[in-house]
């Protein structure tokens, strides 16, 4: 859509959101304006669109309006394939973006907007801001905007505090770092705190499961130099950071965080009673591991 605006600030950009699609409405938006406008139609989240959405688009497909970019956005699985095959087989331009999952991607992406945008940030303002927001793209770049618009200069840690620092709080990142570090007391506190605003615990263990792995990558390499460290896809922040946190940990230790977080995996996605119990107790005993 960007690109559509630097072509023409004027065109007329409609989105539509699939879930709550009617019939005919792709036929409303797509028709011709009274002066002849060029327009772009994003129809997002396809998969989850009614038989509707998937009728109206067969049918658009052989005749689609002049001036008319029709975007359509499938978020994975099975529904609305026989519609897929049927853009596929007319050769419609198709796009395939891989899920951004890895802090490492993540943190990229960040400095790859603010890039494009003329600004940087530190290394610290850039995961600061990765783990308040990282969980989608979109509000990651919404967050950047914002970033680039509201301040001047090289952005700090201090400046996403001061626009993020409560969700910053209440993330399973910050209950990971306070767990790696051995602070049982501060990783419990913000784990209630960020349970008590929604957090679901799934992401949470999740956080936790990210931390300990870079640190078995990062402690299993370490010994065949810097090399072998670049070689394992991590920003150098990201290294040096593990090997700092490395230095209160055992293999052993390691090994017994590992598994607890393993067991609370299996526990918060259906096997325990109690995922918030579950969490709390992983926690606890990741924190604990660290001191031996």
């Amino acid at each position: 859509m960007s690109l559509a605006r630097e072509a023409d600030p004027d065109v007329e950009i409609t989105r539509l959101d699939a879930a709550s699609y009617s019939a005919g409405m792709l036929g409303v938006t797509t028709s011709p304006s009274l002066f002849a406008e060029d327009k772009v139609v994003v129809v997002d989240g396809v998969e989850q669109g009614p038989d509707d959405l998937f009728a109206d688009v067969q049918a658009y497909l052989p005749a689609p309006a002049p001036g008319v970019v029709l975007v359509l956005r499938h978020g994975g699985g099975v529904r609305g394939k026989k519609t897929l095959d049927a853009l596929r087989a007319a050769k419609v331009p198709e796009v395939t973006c891989d899920a951004v999952t890895s802090d490492a991607d993540k943190t990229a992406f960040v400095m790859a907007e603010l890039k494009r945008a003329g600004r940087r940030a530190d290394a610290g303002a850039v995961r600061a801001l990765v783990d308040a927001v990282g969980s989608d793209l979109r509000e990651l770049a919404a967050s950047c905007a914002q970033l680039v618009a509201d301040t001047t200069g090289m952005i700090g840690v201090e400046a996403v505090e001061r626009y993020y620092g409560g969700r910053i709080e209440a993330t399973g990142f910050r209950v990971a770092d306070a767990a790696i570090a051995g602070d049982a007391g501060q990783a419990v506190a913000l784990l209630r705190h960020a349970l008590a605003t929604g957090l679901d615990p799934v992401p949470i263990v999740a956080a936790l499961a990210t931390k300990l792995r870079t640190l078995a990558k990062v402690g299993a390499t370490r010994s065949k130099g810097q090399g072998a460290l670049r070689e394992l896809g991590l920003a150098p922040w990201q290294v040096d950071r593990a090997l700092r946190e490395l230095r209160t940990w055992t293999p052993e230790g390691l090994a017994a965080a590992i598994g607890a977080v393993a067991a609370a995996d299996a526990e918060v996605k259906g096997e325990g009673r109690d995922p918030q119990f579950a969490v709390e107790r992983a926690v606890l005993r990741v924190a604990a591991a660290s001191r031996d």
